[in-house]
């Protein structure tokens, strides 16, 4: 099983943690999340990293962050190149879609869960725009069949 570290500005990764056990009860034990805090260093926001990595069994570990650039994200990258122990690949710009879309496909393997990850990120971001239902009255008020009120 896939192992998953989220990093994200606070209170963010454990918001998105309690997301993923609210649909998937059993990923518990896969999911672990660190929330970077404005007060706290990057140094001991990287040790509670490396601390929560440790506590992660999967020998292959995505962790997903919130901006490319930012703090968690840099955090990210630096956990990825000094664990020795595992594979870890990182992607910026979690989302719910996102994160769901990991945790659907965890069973088959880090590169196919990168790659619906990412593309259940960018199929979540949809503009929804609002219609009125279809066959409602007019709100001018009753009309007889001789009154038209038309816009030209």
């Amino acid at each position: 099983m896939l192992g998953m570290l989220i990093i994200a500005h606070a209170p963010l990764a454990s918001a998105l943690k309690s997301v993923a056990q609210h649909t998937f009860p059993d990923c518990a034990v896969t999911v672990e999340a660190l929330d970077v805090s404005p007060q706290a260093s990057v140094e001991q926001m990287e040790s509670l990293g490396r601390e929560l990595l440790a506590r992660i069994s999967a020998r292959e570990v995505l962790i997903l962050t919130d901006v490319f650039g930012a703090t968690p994200c840099n955090i990210a990258q630096r956990l990825a190149g000094q664990c020795d122990s595992k594979t870890i690949k990182v992607v910026a710009g979690v989302s719910v879609p996102m994160l769901w879309r990991a945790l659907c496909y965890a069973p088959e393997g880090l590169d196919t869960v990168v790659e619906r990850a990412v593309a259940g990120a960018s199929q979540g971001v949809i503009q929804v725009s609002f219609s009125r239902p279809q066959n409602q009255t007019s709100k001018l008020g009753a009309h007889d069949s001789n009154q038209h009120h038309h816009q030209q």
